[in-house]
């Protein structure tokens, strides 16, 4: 069950996108995962939307960077390279898709971060590979 993060400038995404953006990211990641689109996993996989203010987006180049930036934190292990190559791929396909922009995928980030072993709670557990396994139906 992992957690999503997107930042974008305000004005990049199009009104009542943020939804829509979240739900196919979730589903994106979790067919990375190999997890089932069922709850627990629908339930409990978070995904923040944060639109900041346009002139808090910066590069080097420009003041108002039109630069998005997908953040996931997952448990452990979770995510194979070519699980990593998948969602990467699909993370970036998805952003552009809602911008409705296909340049925009040459100015998404996508950082995959993995959480600590036992260093992911939920419900007051700290879940490592052995509390995860016992989710995963059998």
């Amino acid at each position: 069950m992992p957690a999503i993060d997107v930042y974008a400038p305000q004005g990049l995404l199009p009104t009542g996108s943020n939804r829509p953006l979240a739900r196919a990211l979730t589903e994106a990641l979790l067919e990375a995962e190999g997890a089932p689109l069922v709850d627990p996993y629908l339930e409990n996989t978070a995904a923040y939307v944060h639109e900041l203010p346009a002139d808090a987006v910066h590069t080097a180049g420009t003041d108002r960077a039109r630069t998005v930036r997908v953040q996931v934190l997952t448990p452990p292990g979770v995510l194979d390279r070519a699980a990593q190559r998948q969602f990467v791929a699909r993370a970036t396909e998805i952003v552009a898709e809602v911008a409705g922009d296909p340049t925009q995928a040459g100015r998404t980030w996508v950082f995959l971060t993995e959480a600590a072993e036992g260093g992911w709670g939920i419900g007051g557990i700290a879940f490592g590979r052995e509390e995860f396994a016992a989710l995963r139906p059998a």
